[in-house]
C-alpha cells in the first residue's frame, strides 16, 4: 500500500510511520516536516499535498491541536484553535482526500481519552474529541467507492507522560508502539465506522 502519513512527526505518528512502514510505502506530512508539507487548517495545502503524493491507498491522521486551559478562562477564541485544527482539519483531510485515495481506500483519524475520560483543563479536546468520533461513524455508512473510515482514540501516550504526566493522574499510560498497532488495524483491517480504544 501507499500511505500518506499526516502528522508524521509527532509521537503518535513516528510509531505509526515505523509500524507501517515496515511493510508498506509511507508518505510523511507535517507542517514543517516529512516528505511533503501540509497544514491541516488550510485547504489548499491538503489539496496540494495530495496532488502531488499521487495515487494512495489510505490516509492517517496523527495530528491536529486544540486548546488546554482551565474552564473558568476559555473563551470562544480558544474553542475555536481545535474546531478549525484539530476537528476540521481532519474533516477536510477526508473530504478532500475521497477523491485521491483508491478504491476500498481508508481514512483513519486520531482522538484521545479525554472523549470518554475527561480532564480539568480539557474541555475543548473532549469537546473535539467527541465530535470527531461522531464524524467518523456517521461518514462510514455513507463514503464513497468503498472506502473505509475510522478513528484512533488512545490513552495518554507514555513517552508524552513528562509534558503532560500531571494532568492525568491515575491514568495507565499507553506505549506508542502499541496504539500503533490500533492504526495499522484500521489500515489493514475490513472495519469501517468503529473507534478504537487503545487504554
Amino acid at each position: 500500500m501507499r500511505i500518506l502519513v499526516v502528522g508524521a512527526s509527532g509521537t503518535i505518528g513516528q510509531a505509526v510511520a515505523t509500524e507501517l512502514g515496515s511493510r508498506h510505502e509511507v508518505i510523511t506530512a507535517g507542517r514543517s516536516s516529512g516528505d511533503v508539507r501540509l497544514d491541516l487548517t488550510e485547504p489548499d495545502s491538503v489539496r496540494e499535498a495530495y496532488a502531488g503524493v499521487g495515487p494512495l491507498d489510505a490516509v492517517v491522521s496523527a495530528a491536529g491541536k486544540v486548546t488546554f486551559a482551565p474552564f473558568a478562562e476559555m473563551d470562544a477564541g480558544d474553542y475555536q484553535v481545535g474546531l478549525r485544527d484539530k476537528l476540521m482539519g481532519q474533516v477536510g483531510l477526508v473530504l478532500i482526500g475521497r477523491d485521491f485515495v483508491a478504491e476500498g481506500g481508508s481514512f483513519t483519524l486520531t482522538t484521545g481519552v479525554l472523549d470518554s475520560d475527561p480532564i480539568v483543563q480539557g474541555t475543548s479536546a473532549s469537546m473535539v474529541n467527541g465530535a470527531v468520533n461522531g464524524f467518523v461513524l456517521a461518514a462510514a455508512i455513507e463514503m464513497p467507492k468503498g472506502q473505509r473510515i475510522n478513528v484512533v482514540s488512545p490513552g495518554v501516550i507514555a513517552e508524552a507522560m513528562g509534558a503532560y504526566g500531571s494532568f492525568f493522574r491515575g491514568f495507565e499510560p499507553v506505549p506508542a508502539a502499541r496504539a500503533a498497532l490500533a492504526y495499522a488495524k484500521s489500515v489493514e483491517g475490513a472495519q469501517t465506522g468503529q473507534v478504537y480504544r487503545v487504554a
